[in-house]
């Protein structure tokens, strides 16, 4: 019998806990990969509580007398969002990095609690500290055998059965092979034997394979582990196995069998190994020290390889976002002719930006589902409309789309907010729409010297809305794949403080990151400007070492009738100026008629 309310799920994990003698239970959004998009069969936090974020964690203690009995965590980009998908009445609301689900287990647990937890779902680090926190009341945190969602989820979608793929070497602008010898030189380097890699876009990366069992992210899944002597072990499910992939792979890569990948753990006994602990689950920790493996703690030997583009992949992504950029102009300048009109909805603008996007030809997938935003759903950064949420673009107000697309040669992710309707844009919004607009050049305009990390950089972003008093709750950029994930590290623009990770990477030339700062006011509208930046190198004459600078890679006209040009600097216009002036140049051969006289008058010079 399925359990169409959210009410009888949390009752039927409460039973089946009380079942098994625990006394709780945690749910984070998470897979076997520690990724950050997961597969249908792995949203099990999404069908426990209704939470449709990509970040979130729940945790239910089985007596639901307790008060509070069950609480989710979020951070600042979902406060909005939990509050309208989340029963309030079942779940107590907690913000990170505020809080935390250890530190609220410590305080709420009771005494002696049996807390239970999936250890192919958490970090290894995460599992010292909730441990640490329950054993300071007396509990203790219980690895479950089975995950007890699984259990009552009836109807729970099996993992991907789909193929893996090949990713030509022509786009990949180097070999699996020579990857694979470069991790052989790091391992050798650190006196290792192997490396365990289980992020699903490493993997993909590392043997040049890309997959559809992720929704979003074209990864396969599957792990490998890899050898100083540049041969890996490819653990794949047989169904997944073509033979395009054998011959792809080549001999030095050995295919086995998924499901003998705790096996094939085993055979590291005795064997100096390392594990990312950022990347790894805690199940991959605790499998080699079963069988004696010294486990070194370091970061995936291609996280940072990964990070820095090749020139191919560069060129790929300036393919990428010209394609994408034609998609975008003929959505902006549908919306200018039909948002005027009260008729289009949330829904059938991000439909109709999809269509825009397939009529291009190469798309392969939306890089992440696209936020489309008006007036107050437009608050929430990562606001995720459906049918119940979705409102109609009204006339005179603020909508924003923040969306992308997956290409053989590229990922992309652009954000814009545009005035709807034929009037004059309040004042009010043309100010914080100015200032979130400074915000973005200035990350642009940035030259800064080596050594320089995200972190530092952040500050420049903020500063016009600083001045005001104002401030937004998320990251100012993330860094992107290469037809991978949108959001891949190490190399992040963010405040260093409150825990986030990549803000102290040094950005070297290659990297890819967005640029995307913003303003929400709760209940009325937001607004966020978003490019994609690479990392290149400036020179300069008699320049006191090496400085880097960035190359705007995203273009798409940005709405001019919310600009505040008395607010803008003469080298801040000059910027604009510069940049539709490539906008036209680019987007505009491809374009004929109505949108390419469109385009040409929302680039002309302010």
């Amino acid at each position: 019998m399925l359990m169409n309310t959210h009410e009888a799920r949390l009752d039927a994990l409460r039973q089946e806990l009380k079942s098994r003698g625990l006394d709780g239970f945690v749910i984070p959004i998470s897979d076997e990969h520690m990724s950050e998009y997961v597969g249908a069969y792995a949203q099990r936090l999404a069908w426990l509580t209704g939470f449709g974020g990509s970040a979130g964690t729940a945790v239910v203690l089985t007596d639901p007398a307790l008060s509070p009995a069950a609480a989710m965590f979020v951070d600042g980009r979902y406060t909005l969002q939990v509050r309208e998908q989340v029963d309030g009445k079942a779940y107590a609301y907690e913000s990170v990095p505020q809080t935390s689900p250890a530190l609220w287990l410590g305080a709420n647990a009771p005494k002696g609690a049996k807390i239970g937890y999936d250890a192919w779902l958490h970090g290894s680090k995460w599992v010292e500290a909730a441990k640490a926190a329950l054993a300071r009341n007396g509990g203790t945190l219980v690895a479950v055998d089975g995950n007890p969602i699984d259990a009552v989820w009836a109807d729970q979608p099996a993992p991907s059965a789909d193929p893996a793929l090949v990713h030509d070497d022509g786009l990949a602008g180097e070999t699996s092979k020579a990857k694979r010898a470069a991790v052989s030189e790091w391992l050798t380097a650190r006196g290792l034997d192997a490396t365990v890699i289980s992020a699903l876009d490493s993997i993909a990366w590392l043997l040049n394979v890309r997959g559809t069992d992720v929704k979003r992210t074209p990864v396969t899944l599957s792990y490998v582990v890899a050898h100083a002597d540049g041969t890996a072990d490819f653990y794949i499910p047989d169904e997944k196995v073509t033979p395009a992939l054998r011959q792809h792979l080549g001999n030095a890569v050995r295919i086995q069998p998924r499901d003998a990948f705790v096996a094939g753990l085993g055979k590291l006994a005795g064997k100096r190994v390392s594990v990312d602990p950022d990347n790894a689950v805690a199940a991959v920790f605790e499998a080699l020290r079963t069988v004696g493996a010294t486990i070194v703690e370091e970061r995936d030997p291609t996280i940072l390889p990964k990070a820095v583009k090749n020139p191919v992949e560069q060129q790929g992504h300036r393919k990428a976002q010209a394609i994408d950029g034609v998609a975008v102009t003929r959505f902006l300048h549908w919306l200018s002719l039909e948002g005027p009109k009260g008729e289009v909805t949330e829904l059938s603008a991000a439909a109709k930006l999809l269509e825009f996007r397939q009529l291009c030809g190469d798309l392969r997938d939306l890089s992440f589902d696209t936020i489309s935003g008006a007036g107050p759903n437009g608050a929430s950064p990562h606001y995720s409309v459906s049918e119940e949420s979705s409102l109609t673009l009204a006339p005179e107000s603020v909508y924003l789309f923040d969306s992308g697309g997956q290409y053989p040669y590229g990922t992309t992710d652009i954000t814009r907010t545009v005035w709807i309707g034929n009037g004059e844009p309040f004042a009010e919004v043309k100010d914080r729409f100015t200032r979130v607009l400074k915000g973005t050049m200035a990350i642009d305009r940035a030259v800064f010297p080596k050594g320089t990390n995200g972190g530092q950089l952040d500050v420049l972003a903020r500063q016009f809305l600083w001045q005001v008093g104002l401030d937004f709750a998320h990251g100012t950029g993330h860094g992107v794949g290469s037809f991978l994930s949108v959001h891949e590290g190490p190399q992040r623009i963010g405040k260093p403080a409150g825990g986030q990770s990549g803000t102290s990477q040094e950005l070297l030339a290659g990297m890819i990151l967005s640029d995307e700062p913003g303003y929400y006011k709760a209940g009325e509208y937001g607004i966020r400007i978003e490019n994609l930046v690479l990392v290149e190198p400036r020179a300069f004459a008699g320049a006191d070492g090496e400085y880097f600078g960035f190359e705007t890679l995203t273009l798409a006209p940005i709405e001019r009738r919310l600009v505040d040009t008395d607010l803008l600097t003469r080298d801040e216009t000059a910027w604009w100026n510069a940049y539709h002036a490539k906008v036209l140049q680019v987007i505009g051969p491809q374009l004929d008629g109505e949108v390419k006289s469109w385009l040409k008058e929302q680039c002309r010079p302010l």
